[in-house]
């Protein structure tokens, strides 16, 4: 994101200018122990997690009934996303350089922790020729090789449109398929600035069409400013592209450097988009303010498959 956006974010009358925070969205910290405990074991391995990474609010329920979300490729992203609080940084930045252990590192701590649904997610990285499918691909591999029974979820980046890459990661065998759509098309420029709205329909359709026995699954943030109309074709759109499931969460500012919260949605709002999504063709439309991408992916998986065998 360009340094003028953030300080027209980051003004005293914008910080002002934001909603109180409603009491559907208080969320108590219990949990230190596991997180403390899990996150000690993730570093031993120089691992990541989009849960830390990205300050989920859900990382105290997570971490203490045993499940993470992996977030590999480094630490370090290769885009500003109005959104998003994972660390950008440059490629000449050491930092940069793949961790050729990192596979055989996220398959062990998935046996470890005994794993039956993985999740694994990444960093973009716009610097590596191939977007960093064959390490991402590698990953699945891994995993899928330490744990023969268990399942496997990719949350991949856009890969710059490279349909190649797309291709590679699912030749690797993972059972769902997710990539965010993240907001509706009016709001790309300011929220995904180096994204586009077309090339991620265009990334799901493709990953459908490629293997459709994998579900293919799509999260969105509201309260960025969107309508509910707006809201309700983003959910048409990914339905058409074949998306399977969408997951619907409300956004939070992680940090004062990223966009402000427009509007905190209510329940029942989330309800409305949930029946909406179902009566349209999704096969689960996971919705609620806490809701995020791959939170209890393995239940939202499994409650998909078993509505349409």
């Amino acid at each position: 994101m360009p340094a003028e956006s953030l300080v027209q974010i980051n003004t005293p009358e914008v910080r002002r200018a934001q909603p109180s925070l409603p009491v559907w969205l208080r969320k108590g910290r219990t949990h230190f122990e596991s997180v403390d405990a899990l996150k000690r074991q993730l570093r031993q391995r120089r691992l990541h997690t989009v849960c830390e990474s990205a300050r989920c609010p859900n990382i105290h329920e997570c971490f203490h009934r045993g499940a993470a979300t992996f977030m590999i490729l480094g630490n370090l992203c290769t885009r500003g996303c109005g959104f998003c609080s994972v660390p950008k940084g440059s490629p000449a930045k050491q930092e940069f350089s793949l961790d050729s252990e990192e596979p055989q590192h996220v398959a062990e701590m998935a046996a470890e922790m005994k794993l039956k649904y993985v999740v694994i997610t990444s960093v973009n990285r716009d610097d590596l020729s191939d977007g960093g499918s064959v390490h991402f691909a590698e990953t699945v591999r891994a995993v899928r090789c330490a744990l023969p029974g268990a399942q496997v979820e990719v949350l991949t980046p856009d890969f710059e449109g490279n349909l190649d890459a797309v291709a590679r990661v699912l030749d690797a065998g993972p059972h769902v398929f997710n990539h965010n759509m993240e907001t509706v098309s009016r709001l790309y420029r300011r929220v995904r600035p180096q994204a586009n709205y077309a090339q991620s329909l265009a990334v799901l359709r493709f990953a459908k069409q490629y293997r459709p026995q994998a579900l293919a699954k799509s999260g969105l943030m509201v309260g960025l400013g969107e309508s509910e109309e707006e809201t309700r074709q983003l959910l048409r759109d990914a339905q058409n592209a074949g998306v399977d499931v969408a997951t619907i969460g409300q956004y939070l500012q992680p940090t004062r450097r990223n966009l402000p919260v427009a509007e905190y949605v209510t329940p029942e709002k989330f309800e409305r988009y949930r029946l909406y999504g179902m009566s349209i063709g999704f096969k689960m439309v996971f919705s609620g303010p806490f809701v995020r991408s791959s939170y209890m992916a393995d239940r939202v998986s499994h409650e998909a498959e078993q509505s349409h065998g």
